[in-house]
């Protein structure tokens, strides 16, 4: 009878690991409904007190290699490549901040325990070297700041999802491009995936077939409801969305 029952106990575990809700990150932080700058520490300390799963951000390497939060490769019209950090000073979001350095970008999200901080390593538009050499950045900093277990990296760059995990076998690391099956990232032992609308309505047999392989699935960036829908009903782990109010919504009519 013991057996019995440790066997339905297992089957239980088993089934209820692989239909875990749908979880929300923020697309750059809560920005479009509380009107803080995108990438912003206002943006991010939003996303905390929704109390998201995660909160995404985007982090460039400057000319003199310092680590910035931005999503595009220009801060107002100044180029970050091919500036300084002390040259980026230069211009505020509308709120008042300065740019963040991704230090101290982590080291506002890691004053809680809760919200994830997935940190998007920008490809650097000088080349593949800069952008690997923005990676080990990374990685090191991430390290300094004891962040592993609140800290997960995206990339678009496959050779900087590849050197990332040459460096750190454990840390989570999920690739953006879109182009690579559940079966590639699984050989190139990376966490998952975090790819496009677009490229998982394309190829909708990726989600399950990552989940088969213990592979975390993400998607992005939804912000239509029906969109949220079809992504929960698919078993997704995480949406990235720019309306994480809206999905706390849909999610909580499941």
């Amino acid at each position: 009878m013991k057996r019995l029952a440790t066997l339905f106990l297992a089957l239980f575990i088993l089934n209820t690991a692989g239909a875990q809700e749908t979880k929300i990150i923020a697309h750059r932080g809560a920005w479009k409904n509380t009107h803080a700058p995108q990438n912003s520490i206002a943006a991010l300390q939003e996303a905390i007190k929704q109390g998201v799963w995660g909160s995404e951000f985007d982090v460039h390497m400057t000319k003199d290699g310092i680590l910035v939060v931005n999503h595009d490769n220009d801060f107002y019209g100044i180029d970050i490549a091919t500036s300084t950090y002390e040259e980026l000073l230069a211009k505020k979001h509308p709120n008042g901040e300065k740019i963040p350095t991704a230090e101290e970008y982590l080291k506002e999200g890691l004053k809680q325990k809760k919200t994830k901080l997935i940190y998007e390593l920008k490809t650097n538009r000088l080349g593949v070297e800069e952008t690997l050499k923005s990676a080990e950045l990374s990685l090191a900093l991430i390290k300094k700041l004891h962040a592993n277990k609140m800290v997960e990296i995206i990339a678009f760059s496959w050779d900087a999802c590849l050197k990332l995990r040459s460096i750190d076998k454990k840390i989570k690391i999920h690739y953006l491009n879109g182009d690579k099956n559940p079966t590639a990232l699984k050989e190139a032992k990376l966490s998952g995936f975090d790819y496009n609308i677009n490229a998982l309505k394309a190829n909708p047999t990726w989600i399950e077939e990552a989940h088969n392989k213990k592979l975390n699935t993400n998607v992005w960036t939804v912000n239509k409801q029906e969109d949220m829908q079809y992504f929960i009903q698919q078993k997704i782990n995480y949406i990235t969305t720019d309306e994480p109010e809206l999905l706390h919504t849909v999610l909580s009519q499941k």
